[in-house]
């Protein structure tokens, strides 16, 4: 385990599927990696929710893992996106995944069914026995409709050797200490808020799946490191920095806000896939006038440092 705490230190960015022409935009998408890569993330995550996983086809999720494994080159783990609401279709995802490269697998609850937690260990468990991968658990009740008690996260820790970490979206750091004291040091925590980045990291995770490190990659690497080396009043002006962007991400369904301030930066197009679109007109002006307010915020930061 000491190997892998070390590997899911750090922040990993869920990142978004560029689309031209309702078609994956590849060009976009290594120059996006290519971003992170040069930021100093700790790893990469591919076709997860973020990434629009749900609209893309099979073929599509499986070419953009192994691009994201050719395009890392060993520079950050990669962590797949392969969940579902069907234990047969998760199975398949997260093969197809290992059979791309990928360094581990994100599986998110399966949302919609509301499984009990008996329905969870049993999930969870096929997945687990079905790969050599590290497993990651999602537990995000705010899109899921159920979380993942403590106990459950123990049990599936406990019984499987491969399931070793937890993105934490509860929206509550309380959730990461019910978690630590159920589960002790045999499962590695991630925020999955990025506004609770520093809450997170102050009461035992390691690190974050960040959707707003689409955006400032730099600042989140710096934000966690400051933290790591004991610098808790650097960890905070960077939280601070970048607390009204992180609220811009989330005016709308994720990942509508992130990709149209991506697409103000002219790194990605707007793009997405029915049923989702493109932001309303009042929140495009919105989040322009937050991405002017952080560029200018953030590069005074770094001019002082």
């Amino acid at each position: 385990m000491t190997d892998l705490t070390t590997r899911f230190r750090g922040v990993f960015t869920a990142l978004i599927t560029p689309f031209r022409d309702g078609a994956v935009d590849h060009v976009a998408f290594a120059e996006l990696v290519e971003r992170q890569l040069e930021a100093g993330v700790s790893g990469l995550v591919p076709v997860g929710t973020t990434g629009e996983a749900a609209t893309l086809s099979d073929a599509e999720a499986e070419d953009l893992i192994a691009r994201t494994v050719t395009l890392a080159a060993g520079r950050a783990m990669v962590l797949a996106g392969a969940g579902s609401n069907d234990t047969h279709k998760t199975i398949e995802k997260v093969q197809r995944a290992e059979d791309a490269g990928a360094d581990a697998v994100l599986v998110v609850t399966p949302y919609y069914n509301k499984p009990t937690q008996a329905g969870l260990l049993a999930h969870y468990s096929a997945v687990a026995e079905a790969t050599k991968l590290p497993v990651v658990l999602y537990s995000v009740p705010g899109r899921c409709g159920v979380e993942i008690a403590p106990e459950t996260c123990a049990t599936l820790a406990e019984r499987h050797s491969n399931i070793v970490a937890i993105k934490e979206a509860g929206g509550t750091a309380t959730r990461v200490t019910q978690i630590r004291q159920a589960c002790g040091d045999r499962l590695i925590i991630h925020s999955g808020d990025d506004g609770l980045t520093l809450p997170f990291l102050s009461v035992g995770a390691i690190g974050v799946t960040s959707v707003v490190s689409n955006v400032a990659p730099r600042e989140m690497v710096q934000l966690v490191k400051a933290w790591e080396a004991g610098d808790t009043a650097r960890a905070l002006e960077l939280h601070e920095l970048i607390a009204e962007l992180t609220d811009g991400m989330f005016i709308e369904s994720n990942p509508g806000p992130v990709k149209a301030a991506l697409a103000l930066s002219n790194l990605a197009g707007p793009e997405l896939r029915l049923p989702m679109v493109p932001v309303s007109d009042a929140s495009r002006q919105k989040i322009a006038a937050i991405l002017g307010r952080f560029t200018h915020a953030a590069a005074a930061f770094q001019e002082m440092r």
